[in-house]
């Protein structure tokens, strides 16, 4: 008997790949079969397949992608101070309003980032009212910019405007600064989610006047704060270092609480600061935020890297930068809804889609990428500690290495997934996942809910096919 006859007469037991039908005849037959969600790389694009042959097993790319992680690696990120952003902020003016994601017009900014912009004219004073406000903001007289072409990373709608007050990280290794609006705590009445009102201006007021001469002293006589140590703590005490920053914030607080004590400041305004401080636990998500954008910053303009350095969204699109091409340019494809757990009383009909500037956390390996060190919240975006971890071995497989300063104890202190790599993501068709809030469309309500969410794949393939023409024209 042949050997095919034999296979024939066999026992079956089939694995298989491709069509859904197979996988479901062989069950009726009584026979064993695993189905293998399998799909080809890039849809089976044709450009897209030329675009990965000609960008895999390339010597220049690995190695362009090994000094990307080493730069990532080797940056020290120390808070060195609060600031006004025109005093720090490269490029800004007092006309001019940065916000999430990529560039993005007035016209097409979803309802909370409108309502936030409106808001920031009111507190510079450049507009009395919100009818006056708003007029401004449909003029000439703005200048409207993405808070990452400006070494800046902003929460939701990440609107910042000149004298509103950021976060200052340095990375000492490499010279260069990240700057992150300071977090104003939880709540639907924040200028982030697109609110106005008295207790909002008074609230930025107050940080602008009282809170940043105070944390400046207390941090100048600190001598600095290593955030990355703080991050690589909090790690272990359960953070994600995106949704859940309980950890981080009380890490800060214990650190800056010793310098405060030290200042000549009155007792009554050193406890509303540390209050301030105390109050938030998700204070420490902005100077994160920071950190990991001078991270990434430095490893920005590698040549011949495909490892992503920014990942952000504004409400209308998602965007994603590369190292090898450049900090100023953007892969853009529609901004996608998040997909989560709502607060009582909300559904998806209310929610805003995707925004924000804190997918930087992701792309320095946390958020999505640590969510195995958070099982606390696990219930709040949605899922088990077991699709957890799930979520953090899927994205090993689209990253060029690990964090080595960022581990995982319950993966037996393995490094968090690093440098999201655009032929990987091609390759698999797996996207980086990112865990966020989510924020209702109209502007002033705040958040209402949280969950998990993903890029569009388009982001990706413009990005590949650039990368493609850009080598190709390397080698000519």
């Amino acid at each position: 008997m042949s050997q095919i006859n034999k296979l024939f007469k066999s026992n079956l037991n089939v694995v298989n790949m491709g069509s859904q039908i197979f996988h479901e005849e062989v069950l009726k037959q009584d026979n064993p079969s695993v189905n293998i969600d399998w799909k080809p790389p890039g849809a089976g694009d044709e450009k897209l397949l030329e675009a990965l042959d000609w960008l895999s097993d390339q010597s220049a790319i690995d190695q362009a992608n090994d000094q990307v992680i080493e730069i990532m690696m080797s940056s020290k990120m120390v808070l060195t101070g609060v600031a006004r952003a025109i005093d720090v902020v490269p490029g800004m003016s007092k006309h001019t309003i940065l916000h999430a994601g990529p560039p993005i017009t007035f016209e097409k900014m979803p309802g909370p980032m409108k309502g936030a912009v409106i808001g920031a004219l009111i507190y510079e004073k450049l507009a009395k009212d919100a009818d006056e406000a708003l007029a401004l903001a449909q003029s000439d007289s703005i200048t409207y910019a993405s808070c990452h072409d400006h070494q800046t990373v902003g929460a939701m709608t990440g609107v910042i405007s000149a004298n509103m007050l950021v976060h200052c990280v340095k990375n000492e290794t490499y010279g260069n600064y990240g700057f992150s609006m300071v977090h104003e705590g939880s709540g639907y009445t924040v200028q982030r989610y697109g609110s106005w009102d008295e207790g909002v201006i008074n609230r930025l007021n107050w940080l602008d006047q009282e809170f940043r001469p105070v944390l400046n002293d207390a941090i100048k006589l600190s001598g600095g704060i290593d955030v990355g140590a703080t991050i690589a703590q909090a790690l272990h005490m359960s953070d994600e270092c995106h949704n859940r920053n309980k950890a981080s914030s009380s890490l800060f607080y214990k650190q800056i609480v010793p310098f405060l004590l030290q200042t000549e400041y009155p007792k009554e305004v050193l406890l509303r600061v540390s209050q301030f401080i105390n109050g938030n636990e998700h204070y420490h998500l902005s100077i994160t935020m920071a950190a990991s954008k001078a991270q990434l910053d430095a490893a920005n303009g590698v040549k011949n890297s495909t490892i992503v350095t920014a990942l952000s969204r504004n409400g209308y699109e998602f965007g994603i930068k590369v190292s090898g091409l450049g900090k100023d340019h953007w892969f853009t494809g529609p901004a996608r809804m998040v997909d989560g757990l709502f607060f009582p009383g909300y559904s998806q009909a209310d929610a805003c889609p995707d925004m924000g500037d804190s997918a930087i956390s992701e792309t320095a390996g946390l958020g999505g990428f640590s969510l195995g060190n958070a099982p606390a919240i696990v219930q709040f975006v949605g899922g088990t500690v077991a699709d957890a971890l799930s979520y953090v071995k899927k994205m090993y497989e689209i990253t060029w290495s690990e964090n080595k300063n960022y581990t995982i104890p319950f993966l037996n202190f393995r490094g968090t997934p690093a440098g999201v790599d655009v032929r990987k993501v091609i390759e698999t068709g797996i996207l980086p996942i990112i865990t966020t809030g989510i924020a209702h469309k109209e502007r002033g309500k705040g958040q209402i809910g949280a969950g998990i969410t993903t890029p569009p794949q388009e982001c990706f393939e413009k990005a590949l096919i650039a990368l493609s023409d850009a080598y190709k024209k390397g080698e000519e």
